[in-house]
């Protein structure tokens, strides 16, 4: 990879290549440039993941809200952390790949400031499509 390659834009089927997984346990022990990959191009994936999917902005950041409350972990444990069979699996796998490194409070604040971007992302992707009249569902 040259140097220009790093700062061109990557493409959606090339974000979906991206494993949230291991930004989420990076991104959020290390600042710099690990947590910036997390929020953008991760956060970005993640929304891609999630849309595919069927999962609406406000799902993931009621998601957000549970983390804020009671932790990655428990978060983690939840029977349906995200409705439907697909994003409970999605949302464990971001959940107990955080739940690794996200053990304080801090911790888990930062997961679900990146939780509250993905669902960002994800509604405005899905305002785009529809056009203003944004969500339906």
């Amino acid at each position: 990879m040259s140097a220009d390659d790093r700062y061109r834009p990557k493409t959606d089927d090339e974000l979906r290549q991206l494993d949230v997984p291991a930004l989420l346990r990076y991104g959020l022990a290390f600042a710099g440039p690990y947590r910036a990959t997390l929020f953008g191009e991760g956060a970005i994936a993640a929304a891609l993941a999630a849309d595919r999917l069927g999962v609406l902005p406000r799902s993931v950041s009621f998601l957000a809200e549970v983390v804020r409350s009671g932790g990655a972990g428990y978060a983690a444990g939840l029977a349906e952390p995200l409705p439907g069979a697909e994003p409970t699996r999605l949302a464990r796998e971001w959940l107990s790949s955080a739940a690794t490194t996200a053990t304080t409070t801090d911790g888990d604040q930062l997961l679900a400031r990146w939780l509250d971007a993905v669902a960002e992302i994800l509604g405005l992707r899905r305002n785009v499509r529809s056009g203003p009249a944004g969500e339906t569902g």
